[in-house]
């Protein structure tokens, strides 16, 4: 169940989604020189927040959309219009939840009120990965590590500006776009990079 603050946050998502779009949260990147990465991405693995091991060499041939998250957070919104890319785009694009406590501590909850808070009020049926650290510190999840390296993705130092910030990774395993996270994952230039 949503708590009142968890109410009120979905209810202005649209409003705060507007008013940060010009700001940094709205930075969108684009690999224009088609860089392939240093380090493969199909090398990277995670956890599950049930505890099942991630290996990324199983989306090959597949898009994939990482995206850090927070309950508690503006943009959490986002979560349902990631479900719904979910459901129109499935086959073609998997998309992954990082949930993190980086920005202004709006993930408190542990990976069980995670995954419940997400399918409870989003419906969220999207792989959801165990709580980490996505900013660049000493203890940075390894694919996050990846994600903000130019020396392994071979272009990208650019980290989480804020929750739900967007990294696509194409078929072949290429990052193509970094996304902030007033960009909606259903606005016109995002569906762009990710269809």
């Amino acid at each position: 169940m949503a708590t009142f603050k968890q109410e009120v946050l979905r209810f202005f998502y649209p409003l705060i989604r507007k008013m940060a779009k010009g700001g940094k949260n709205g930075t969108v990147l684009n690999n224009n020189n088609k860089t392939a990465p240093i380090i493969p991405f199909y090398e990277q693995k995670a956890t599950l927040n049930n505890g099942k091991p991630i290996d990324f060499s199983t989306y090959a041939g597949k898009k994939v959309l990482i995206v850090n998250t927070a309950s508690n957070c503006g943009y959490t919104g986002q979560y349902a219009e990631l479900q719904k890319l979910h459901e129109t785009l499935g086959e073609k694009l998997a998309i992954i939840a990082f949930p993190a406590n980086d920005f202004k501590e709006q993930e408190k909850s542990n990976d069980n009120e995670i995954s419940q808070f997400c399918q409870l009020n989003y419906g969220v049926t999207f792989p959801i990965a165990k709580k980490g650290v996505v900013i660049k510190k000493e203890e940075q999840h390894p694919v996050f590590k990846w994600l903000t390296n130019s020396k392994a993705n071979g272009w990208n130092n650019h980290q989480p500006d804020w929750n739900f910030s967007k990294y696509v990774i194409d078929e072949k395993g290429n990052l193509t776009n970094y996304f902030g996270p007033s960009i909606s994952p259903l606005d016109n230039e995002f569906l762009k990079a990710v269809e």
